[in-house]
């Protein structure tokens, strides 16, 4: 059975307007899979003051594995400011610079990728030169490398994204993040478009767009899978994205078929944007029973 998940990047205190919440999107997958069953690792770093511990602290009430955490004694723990008046549009501060954006690479977390049956990365871990060269390091392991785009302005640079693009298996992308890559790369503004593009000059097995409450799609040997999403009584959309991608993972690793796929990242991205907050602890069944 294939569920040994390794998530590298970002790990950080959203402040609402409500007060500070554990997040960042590399977090949030990694708390979904361990609840779906996974084993799931997480490579990150907070800094040594009292709001790593409380982070940490969050996981362990998971008992997420801590392992590949480091601690940084001259970096601070992340924060990002959240402007939540548009529920549906939520809008993201970041700070700069934090731990996170000094991960060091080591053995012990080229062991933990090598052994690893996925690794999960994205944009915004990488925003910093530092954390990037660890994560190049990483990613010449021939595990299934899957690439979340989570493009967070300003805090992406397209010749970094052409670089990850080049060892991605599977590309997760949003609507909106279709937009900016097919302008980056003068495609037409379309799934189609862009997918065809992407497929003639990288080597990736599967291309999914996401698209909110209407669901989202799979590219794949230039078919498109959709799936309409479902109607569910809507919260907020934080961590919606991220509960999605590891639905999708959960249901990859498992060789399930691409409809079988979209039906339960959008089962579990529909579950989670009916609860307040990115990591609402629940079960597989619950996700079931709740959402038809």
């Amino acid at each position: 059975m294939r569920d040994h998940v390794v998530i590298f990047g970002e790990m950080l205190w959203d402040c609402l307007p409500t007060g500070p919440v554990a997040g960042g999107a590399p977090m949030n997958v990694a708390l979904n899979l361990h609840q779906l069953g996974l084993n799931s690792r997480l490579i990150s770093a907070v800094g040594a003051d009292e709001e790593g511990e409380k982070l940490l602290g969050f996981l362990q009430e998971f008992n997420l594995p801590l392992d590949l955490i480091q601690t940084k004694t001259d970096h601070e723990t992340s924060k990002v400011l959240v402007d939540t008046s548009d529920p549906e549009n939520i809008k993201y501060t970041i700070v700069s610079p934090v731990a996170w954006d000094f991960i060091e690479w080591s053995e012990e977390l080229d062991r933990a990728v090598e052994d690893a049956d996925a690794f999960v990365f994205g944009t915004l871990g990488v925003r910093n030169p530092e954390s990037l060269k660890t994560l190049i390091k990483l990613l010449h392991h021939p595990t299934l490398r899957i690439f979340d785009a989570n493009l967070r302005p300003p805090f992406y640079d397209f010749e970094v994204i052409e670089t990850l693009l080049g060892y991605a298996d599977i590309l997760k992308i949003n609507e909106d993040e279709l937009e900016i890559f097919a302008d980056y790369f003068g495609t037409d503004p379309s799934i189609e478009g862009l997918c065809f593009h992407l497929d003639q000059h990288f080597p990736m097995e599967i291309i999914c767009v996401t698209r909110g409450s209407k669901g989202a799609m799979i590219y794949q040997k230039g078919k498109i899978i959709e799936h309409p999403g479902y109607k569910v009584a809507f919260q907020d959309s934080i961590g919606a994205g991220d509960a999605f991608l590891s639905g999708f993972i959960k249901m990859y690793l498992e060789e399930k078929n691409p409809e079988e796929i979209l039906d339960f990242a959008c089962k579990l991205g529909g579950f989670v944007a009916t609860k307040k907050g990115a990591t609402p602890k629940y079960s597989e069944e619950e996700v079931h029973r709740e959402i038809r």
